[in-house]
């Protein structure tokens, strides 16, 4: 049910990520997300750098960390380098989920869990989520459990 893994994941000790978004979400959320749909792919040996300063926050889970949730800060835009699976060079620019998705996985290669950026006092069961914070935006859980947003 996830938009990407990330070999270590798996037990597999190399800097490889898969990433896919069909968006299956309501048009709501894909506005106020940037969360447009992403085609299967690989990433290899990728790294990120932040494009402008704009920051976003909102409720991210992990695999690695079924069944919980909580309300990560990222880049607002991020530029990947790295190398597909057959070895051509990528340079691209991502925005909204996509800059994300890129970010989270990413983050996995290099020993970091999004709860390592997380606001903790966030972290709720998906439950939980679902029933009380699934508004497109965290800002309703940011106010009720007082924690600032960028």
């Amino acid at each position: 049910p996830g938009v990407g893994l990330a070999a270590p994941q798996v037990g597999v000790e190399l800097r490889i990520a898969v990433i896919e978004d069909p968006a299956p979400v309501p048009q709501e959320v894909r506005l106020a997300r940037g969360r447009v749909p992403q085609p299967f792919r690989v990433l290899v040996n990728p790294a990120y750098r932040p494009v402008g300063s704009g920051r976003v926050a909102f409720f991210e889970g992990c695999l690695s960390v079924p069944g919980w949730q909580a309300v990560v800060a990222r880049h607002a835009e991020v530029r990947l380098t790295g190398e597909d699976e057959s070895g051509r060079a990528l340079d691209e620019e991502f925005g909204g989920w996509p800059a994300r998705i890129v970010q989270h996985e990413t983050d996995h290669l290099d020993g970091l869990l999004y709860l390592d950026r997380a606001e903790l006092r966030s972290l709720s069961a998906n439950e939980t989520v679902a029933r009380r914070w699934a508004q497109p935006t965290p800002e309703e859980a940011a106010r009720a459990l007082g924690f600032g947003l960028p």
